[in-house]
């Protein structure tokens, strides 16, 4: 059976304790073994038992950061083949830690608008030969839109474009939402869906999720 490892809290704004219920459906349906933690300190031991690491952590507002052991037990436990999938605020989270955004494959710059809040946008597959992207169908979110800075060697599977109705300069403009990356034997998967639980509704964003933790679990090598 699957060991993951499903390490959420933080910031309260992105509902943390909501979405973990609707993981835990995730988690069921794959028939994953979970356990479950709301404490960063969990990374201060060795890591590489477990097939998978879920982040469903947002410390953009709050004060916790990695320890250096807790980074280099995060990445050296990847690095050996457990897998990472990741959403939303995890591209936020962490942000003194360089190589934690390294392994993640981004980081969050900002959502233009704002406060302007809930913004509708489009997500488009781009890439649909990928196993994580079979059967997703293009979607529409009301929700932050990301802007991110990401690594150019991502394998990119689906982004949106700007309007330039908050910051004219975007307009037209593309950024990634969900890609996958390797980090040594490790895969891993991020999406940047998921402010609030109303945004992981869509079966096309439940289909991704699913099907992305999947791919970045150590027995789907």
């Amino acid at each position: 059976m699957t060991k993951v490892l499903y390490l959420y809290g933080g910031w309260p704004g992105h509902h943390p304790y909501d979405i973990a219920a609707w993981a835990r459906e995730l988690f069921s349906e794959l028939n994953y073994q979970v356990e479950e933690s709301q404490d960063i300190f969990t990374l201060d031991r060795d890591l590489t038992g477990y097939d998978l690491i879920v982040l469903g952590w947002n410390n953009a507002l709050t004060t916790e950061d990695l320890s250096d052991s807790q980074e280099k037990n995060l990445l050296d436990a990847v690095a050996a083949g457990t897998g990472v999938a990741a959403w939303h605020g995890a591209a936020a989270a962490f942000r003194a830690s360089l190589k934690y955004h390294f392994l993640l494959g981004g980081d969050f710059v900002e959502h233009p608008a704002g406060e302007a809040f809930p913004q509708p946008y489009k997500v488009s597959i781009t890439d649909r030969e990928h196993e994580v992207t079979a059967g997703v169908e293009d979607f529409a979110v009301a929700s932050e839109q990301y802007y991110m800075h990401v690594d150019p060697n991502n394998r990119v599977l689906a982004e949106t474009e700007f309007s330039g109705e908050h910051l004219p300069w975007l307009e037209g403009l593309r950024s990634p939402v969900a890609w996958v990356r390797q980090w040594g034997a490790g895969r891993v998967f991020y999406h940047s869906i998921g402010h609030t639980p109303a945004d992981l509704s869509d079966p096309n964003v439940r289909r991704l999720t699913k099907q992305g933790l999947r791919y970045a679990a150590r027995v789907a090598h």
